[in-house]
Parts: structure tokens; sequence; C-alpha cells
């Protein structure tokens, strides 16, 4: 458990330092983590493609190292972009600075940067149909409901630790949620980032002690740590949506090989956790190339048109 809280706090300390972005050096990773082989497979051949994500978003992290590899096996040339909010990565999506952003949530979650950027973006398909934003407490703390977390503040010191302040969770959290229980003036929605969020959840529940956090499925830390999604009868987290890879407009004219495989990749339950699970924490960082290719080794057709 420690490891993956140093993984994933390694990762945000890392995205804090490249809020503008970082580009890797075109050798397939990101600051020198490494990469496929890209030299064997003639990566560069078909044009670069610059991926955009937040490490700290491990959805977009385990999918970003997925597509790098099977795009530079088809011989594109790819360039990992790193950033710390929403809002950048889709500002650079739309004017083409970004080409992909692996894993969005365009549907309702990051509805807002669609509607602002969305005639400049192409939806490249969806990879995973059932991802939900959730309130969660831990498994031994005596509520269940959201709707029971008024008059109960002082369990939590009358706080809701969040994660990204752009983040579309939070927005969901401070906008729909917390009016729609009537938590105002009871409750402060706490925003840092996914990384100290995670810290105060291992040491609330490693001394079992209450708190109430900002999560979505699907994420590692749902199995990780003993944790229950609060039940929602208001809808006010939103419905499940699906996750996307989204491109810049223009993407599939411009790379069509790329377009292809992309709109390919359809992942279940199984599939999905085991590539994050790989990625973030059986491997972790500067070995998520390592990751990609144990993932590719037991799911060899995980989707149409996977590269070996």
């Amino acid at each position: 458990m420690n490891r993956k809280i140093t993984a994933i706090a390694a990762l945000g300390a890392a995205a804090t330092l490249v809020l503008a972005g970082c580009s890797s050096d075109g050798t397939g990773g990101t600051g020198g983590t490494g990469g496929t082989t890209s030299g064997e497979t003639g990566a560069g051949d078909k044009g670069t493609i610059t991926l955009g994500f937040l490490p700290s978003w491990t959805d977009g992290l385990s999918t970003a190292y997925l597509l790098e590899d099977q795009l530079e096996k088809l011989g594109y040339t790819v360039e990992m972009k790193t950033l710390t909010e929403a809002g950048p990565l889709y500002t650079g999506l739309a004017q083409g600075d970004v080409d992909i952003y692996p894993s969005a949530w365009p549907e309702l979650t990051h509805a807002s940067y669609m509607e602002e950027y969305g005639d400049d973006i192409e939806d490249l398909g969806a990879y995973y149909e059932n991802a939900k934003l959730t309130i969660a407490v831990p498994e031994y703390t005596d509520i269940d409901s959201l709707d029971q977390l008024a008059g109960n503040a002082d369990m939590f010191d009358g706080k809701i630790i969040g994660i990204e302040p752009g983040a579309g969770l939070t927005k969901q959290t401070q906008e729909s949620m917390i009016p729609a229980y009537g938590l105002e003036g009871e409750y402060e929605l706490v925003t840092s980032s996914t990384a100290a969020m995670l810290t105060e959840l291992k040491e609330a529940t490693d001394n079992q002690e209450d708190i109430v956090v900002t999560l979505w499925r699907p994420f590692w830390a749902n199995e990780a740590f003993p944790v229950k999604d609060l039940e929602d009868p208001k809808g006010a987290m939103g419905k499940p949506e699906a996750l996307h890879f989204l491109g810049h407009k223009g993407f599939t004219e411009e790379f069509p090989e790329a377009a292809e495989l992309i709109a390919n990749i359809k992942l279940d339950d199984a599939q999905y956790g085991q590539l994050e699970d790989l990625v973030v924490n059986e491997y972790g960082e500067g070995k998520e190339a390592e990751a990609v290719d144990a993932w590719i080794a037991e799911n060899p057709d995980a989707f149409e048109g996977i590269q070996d």
C-alpha cells in the first residue's frame, strides 16, 4: 500500500512541475521513462503524435502508455505531454498543441469543456462504458448515503477531501452534490491534488478514522482502500458515462491508421482494471512500457488490431 501511495505522490509532484506541459525526446517515454523499442518497429515514419494527460488521473496515465506502445508499433513517433489540470489539456487539444487526450469524460463530467472547445475536438471513440463519479467513506463509517451527511459534519471535521480544483469531479461535487443535499455552510470541499487526497485517505483508514472523499470509478483506490460509495438517491453526482479518446479536429484525416486502431479499443472491467494495476502499482513510474508489455501478453486479443 505504501508503494502505491508513494507512486501516486511522485506522479503528482512531477505533474506539478510541468503545468505548461513537458514533452519527451520522442523515443517513447516521458522524461526518460523508457517506452517501446521504437527503433525495431519503424517509429517516426508516419509522423509525430502528442498525447496529453494528467499523471495523477490514472485512467489517462494507463491508456496514454497503452497508446504510446500501440502507435509506435504502427510507425508513429509519440510524444508524451503531462499537465496538472483538465482545462489546459482541453485548450491544448483544441489548439492542436495536443493530438490526443487518451481518457476524457466528455459526456457529463467534462461537459463544460466540450461546450467551450468541442467544435475543435474530434471524438475518436469510447473505450470504457461505465465510469462514474462518487463520494466515498471508509467501510467502517456509520453512514451509507449522501443524505446522511447533513447534521454529521463533526464526524468529518466539516471537510470533504477533494482532488484538483479544475476537475469535473470537483465541479460536480461543489455545484451539484453539496447544494442538493443541503451541505452548504456545514462542509468545506478541500481541493489540492489526487495524490494529497489519497494520502489523507490512507492516513485516516490506517487509523480507523472517519473521512469523506471524492472518488470515481474505475480507479484502483476503490479496491486498495476499505471504502464504500455513498448512495446518491438524488442523482447529484450524475449518471455513469463512457471514457473517450479525443483528438484535435482533423485527427482522423491526418492520422488515419492511428484513428482506426484507437476506434477499435474497447476494454471491459477486468481488462481495464488489470491495465491500470500493472501500470500504476505492479510496475510503477519509470516502468510503464514494461507494464503495457505484460498487459498485452496477458490480453493478446483485447481489441481488434492490437499490435503485439
